[in-house]
């Protein structure tokens, strides 16, 4: 299996990146921060042993996506996966008052996200096969007080990756959408959550690798954060609004 892994130096990318060079997968790293990658990409050489290429990407950088596109296939070859693992939480309470940090979250979680899975689906598509994951996140589910710019920027996201998967279903590829709770990462630092509710990267990884293998359509991980958005979204308007959850 080959695998371009998009956003590669998250720490759940990361994880899932090690899954799969275990497991002998041919890796396609990319990133903004490209010494860092360097450094993760002669990790997963030696310790793994597996063909592992990188390149800088920008999500940000709509123009740069196509010829990063080409650039992959021309230095990798044919493609099996591409996991969309980018993404940015930002400060939310900015956001609301400084369009500049909404619009960096808006254009990071979903346009940028949107123009490169674009570009992929179509090459997937004209070969008839191919698997695309997209992580979301459960805050895409309900819109919160806590998270308006961040929780509307995921739903965009989820959306879209439920109407790509029905429209790339006749076309023989798959689009799974990964809908994480809350994952023990810098991006949580600072948040008051239960530890019980606390996940791994590892664990999130382990999910989204599974999923890949048995085809699912949409992942909530851990798996019981799909009851508890069952829940959530069963709250009526007139009580939810009330909360500070």
């Amino acid at each position: 299996m080959k695998a371009v892994i998009l956003g590669a130096n998250s720490e759940i990318a990361r994880k899932f990146c090690e899954i799969c060079a275990r497991n002998s997968w041919e890796l396609f790293l990319a990133s903004r921060n490209i010494s860092e990658l360097e450094r993760f990409v002669k990790h997963i050489e030696t310790v793994y042993g597996v063909r592992s290429k990188y390149s800088e990407f920008d999500a940000l950088d709509y123009e740069s996506h196509k010829p990063f596109w080409n650039k992959v296939i021309k230095e990798f070859g044919d493609v099996d996966v591409v996991l969309v693992a980018f993404g940015y939480f930002g400060n939310q309470e900015k956001a609301l008052k400084d369009f500049e940090e909404a619009r960096r979250i808006i254009e990071t979680n979903y346009l940028g996200a949107v123009s490169i899975i674009n570009i992929v689906a179509n090459y997937m598509a004209d070969r008839g096969r191919g698997v695309i994951v997209g992580i979301s996140s459960v805050a895409g589910d309900r819109g919160r007080a806590k998270n308006v710019i961040y929780g509307s920027s995921k739903s965009a996201f989820s959306e879209y990756l439920s109407g790509l998967r029905a429209k790339m279903f006749s076309k023989g590829v798959k689009v799974i959408t990964v809908k994480p709770g809350f994952v023990d990462t810098p991006m949580t630092k600072g948040l008051k959550v239960p530890k019980v509710l606390l996940a791994s990267p590892e664990k999130v990884a382990m999910d989204i690798y599974k999923a890949v293998l048995r085809g699912k359509d949409i992942v909530y991980t851990p798996f019981y954060w799909r009851y508890i958005m069952c829940i959530v979204k069963a709250i009526p308007e007139f009580m939810f609004k009330r909360t500070r959850f």
